[in-house]
């Protein structure tokens, strides 16, 4: 009976645990074209009451992907500085991605490690009002892409743009960390920021201050690294630091020439007086080069095999003779080491055996004489120079 209350109070306790971290539902309608943020908040996630403020002490991190699938789509990135700052979802839909997608979004908390789910709804359509044919896209080197995402300052550089701009609406259209066009990462020294693409698009033409920014002279300088030219004032600094030499305009205004479609022929060539084909060749017997090919290499293989072979066999000189060609008192040196060594191995297998012939005071190994020598045995070298 204790067991089954047992069991009962675990399985309420997962299922209260279970609708604690029931995902909440969020619909968004981003639009084809236009920049899409959506920031991932910890008050969102962590579910304290209103009058209880959020602690930023609490580390979370989040892991979102598209509902059936490990990744987000082609079209929407995932960025988070750190586990105590927010989560940024952030992209710019195309015209394939039109209709709904659903994303998943898990929060850790890293403290209490409880789990917290939210799905994003999202229902891609059209934008409305008119098109946005003249495009412009800048590289802002004094920002991350966290510190342009919230919209404060995205509207500060909309705001500051406008004075280069034509009078216009300005819209932005995509933004892209510069570390995902080959930007590379910065030295960890304070001031030095990781750079950013900002694409704006607007329905006014450009002014001749960014049609002059983008010219082939302004380039020319830039290559030769020089300023380029620019005839206005620049109202984006101080906030805002943009490298000129990497702005890019887009005209969309006038719409490109359609292709040419091939016509197609019968597949037959037309006549060409310039061009004359080979004549029919004449039959050739080729018996007299397979045999030259072939006969030439095997007799030269076999006079280089007879010549090796009466090398090898053939000039061999024998011990004979190279013993005679050997002076004798380097043969008795020989000789001498050799039954010495024979001596040695016989005195270790048996040790009751006469004295050694080698430790009488003259012995000669080949008459076996022990006649006292003839000369001073000391003043004689055992190997004679050889002249």
């Amino acid at each position: 009976m204790a067991a089954a209350l047992i069991w009962i109070l675990l399985l309420v306790g997962l299922l209260a645990r279970q609708g604690d971290t029931e995902a909440q539902q969020t619909t968004l309608q981003p639009l084809v074209g236009r920049v899409f943020v959506h920031t991932l908040d910890r008050e969102t996630f962590l579910h304290l009451p209103e009058h209880v403020d959020v602690p930023s002490t609490v580390p979370i991190t989040y892991h979102a992907h598209l509902q059936g699938y490990p990744d987000l789509p082609r079209w929407l990135r995932y960025t988070q500085r750190s586990p105590h700052q927010p989560g940024f979802l952030y992209g710019t839909p195309t015209p394939e991605d039109r209709g709904r997608q659903v994303i998943e979004v898990t929060a850790y908390n890293r403290d209490s490690f409880d789990i917290t789910r939210q799905r994003l709804v999202l229902l891609i359509g059209d934008p409305e009002g008119p098109l946005l044919p003249y495009q412009a896209e800048f590289l802002v080197c004094s920002h991350d892409v966290e510190e342009v995402l919230p919209s404060t300052p995205a509207s500060r550089f909309l705001t500051s743009l406008g004075g280069l701009w034509e009078p216009g609406e300005l819209q932005l259209l995509n933004i892209t960390s510069a570390l995902d066009r080959g930007g590379r990462v910065p030295l960890p020294i304070e001031g030095r920021k990781e750079g950013v693409y900002i694409k704006v698009g607007s329905a006014s033409p450009f002014s001749t201050c960014l049609k002059m920014v983008a010219s082939s002279d302004s380039h020319a300088r830039c290559a030769q690294g020089q300023p380029p030219l620019l005839s206005c004032y620049d109202t984006l600094a101080p906030y805002f630091r943009v490298d000129w030499c990497n702005v890019t305009l887009v005209d969309k205004s006038v719409p490109e020439p359609a292709d040419e479609m091939p016509t197609l022929g019968d597949g037959i060539l037309e006549i060409d007086p310039f061009f004359c084909p080979p004549t029919e060749a004449t039959a050739r017997d080729f018996l007299t080069d397979a045999l030259v090919t072939l006969l030439v290499p095997l007799l030269v293989a076999l006079l280089l095999t007879l010549l090796l072979a009466y090398i090898m066999c053939c000039r061999r000189e024998g011990q004979l003779k190279r013993d005679l060609a050997t002076s004798d008192i380097q043969m008795v040196h020989h000789c001498t080491i050799r039954g010495n060594t024979e001596e040695l191995r016989q005195m270790a297998s048996s040790r009751e055996v006469p004295r050694p012939l080698s430790t009488l005071p003259m012995f000669n190994v080949r008459t076996g004489e022990r006649l006292p020598p003839r000369v001073d045995s000391a003043q004689v070298p055992l190997i004679l120079d050889q002249h």
